[in-house]
């Protein structure tokens, strides 16, 4: 490839380009993948492949390139990296878009791989939006799709969308079998960027099963073999793993820490950015600071309106209501907590018993101040008001 670039040949070094690409990726060789990239971009100014290609490595390594135009793009399989890109960048606006292109692409080539990759990513662009449904219909039919064709690597992309709908409706034992199988294919093909995601999937279980050391070991894991492939996306999850685990276990300046890393060393999406200021939000609230408590909560709601996902506003309401307690209106809490209750009942989606602790706390908060009949009485009064007019 670098002689097809050194000696102009176009169309050599955009095919070679292509076919590496993959390699690249699988390997989780991305900062190598860019600046190969950018010289057959510059050597091939007018090919749209070429410049959707280093796009795609550029925003995996967490850089955000002017945007490609998709539109030009003849190869499916490049519409879907730079989609692939997109995704893990946290822009899902685009990134479906890029995919309904690659997915057109694909249809006309009859590429049966590129739709079961199409697939597999409008089942985690799903996740984003809180689309249960969506996850439950696409997920399963791009693994299906990944195991006609023999293809464990597409295969694997299903495990996290597939483990994380078990997750949210609370079958932890499912969520793991999930996560554990991803883990054993991933190191059976020596994918490492696959490995560090999987271990933060587990690590996220190790954390809702209260088991603190393990959640740690577990994420720091992640976090390092993640760091060391430049795989930014699956970084910054584990970083904020070690929030989690460290706020709920009690270690508030740790919290504060990891979350103070997040938000100044790390390109933050919306989706992430939502769930920063919530932490920092019921972090500032367990240390008795109502008014910053509710300045987070109120910003992750307003991001959470923009994602339109009920589970987003739910956990912004909650917060939102302890901080209500702390600054007297204990009433308005029970009823904040009866919306985002509604809110994600009407997803499909209540609150499991392992992710109570913060709910469960506020609503004691409340409780103990309103008694159980007035606290009752406003709970109710908030599940029967839409949460948009919170």
């Amino acid at each position: 490839m670098d002689e097809a670039v050194r000696r102009r040949a176009a169309a050599e070094a955009v095919r070679l380009a292509g076919a590496l690409s993959w390699w690249w990726l699988l390997r989780g060789r991305l900062y190598e993948a860019r600046g190969a990239l950018a010289a057959v971009a510059a050597a091939v100014p007018d090919s749209a492949e070429a410049r959707v290609l280093h796009a795609a490595f550029a925003l995996l390594t967490g850089e955000r390139p002017a945007g490609a135009d998709i539109a030009a793009v003849r190869d499916g399989r490049a519409a879907w990296l730079y989609a692939y890109g997109l995704f893990h960048i946290g822009e899902p606006g685009a990134s479906e878009k890029a995919n309904a292109r690659a997915r057109e692409l694909f249809t006309e080539d009859g590429d049966p791989w590129g739709t079961a990759a199409a697939l597999g990513l409008q089942a985690m662009l799903a996740l984003v939006r809180g689309d249960l449904a969506a996850i439950a219909a696409d997920g399963p039919r791009s693994a299906a799709l990944f195991r006609e064709i023999g293809d464990r690597w597409g295969e694997l992309q299903t495990v996290a969308p597939l483990a994380v709908l078990a997750e949210i409706k609370g079958d932890y034992a499912a969520a793991e079998r999930g996560q554990h199988e991803g883990l054993r294919i991933a190191r059976e093909l020596g994918l490492q960027n696959e490995v560090a995601a999987r271990l933060s999937g587990l690590g996220r279980l190790a954390l809702l099963a209260h088991d603190w050391e393990r959640a740690r070991d577990l994420h720091e894991r992640a976090r390092r073999m993640a760091a060391e492939q430049g795989y930014r996306y699956v970084e910054t999850h584990a970083l904020m793993g070690l929030a989690l685990g460290a706020r709920r276990s009690g270690d508030l300046d740790a919290a504060a820490a990891h979350l103070a890393r997040i938000r100044d060393e790390y390109e933050s999406s919306m989706i992430g950015e939502h769930l920063l200021l919530a932490e920092f939000g019921f972090t500032a609230e367990l240390r008795g600071d109502g008014p910053e408590a509710a300045a987070y909560h109120r910003r992750a709601l307003e991001i959470a309106r923009t994602l339109a996902d009920p589970r987003a506003v739910a956990l912004s309401l909650e917060g939102l209501a302890g901080a209500l307690v702390l600054t007297g209106d204990a009433a308005g809490a029970a009823r904040l907590l009866g919306a985002a209750d509604a809110a994600r009942r009407g997803a499909g989606a209540p609150l499991p018993e392992a992710e109570r602790g913060d709910v469960d706390r506020i609503t004691a908060a409340a409780t103990a101040v309103l008694g159980e009949e007035a606290f009752a009485a406003a709970f109710r009064g908030g599940a029967d008001t839409p949460a948009t007019a919170y």
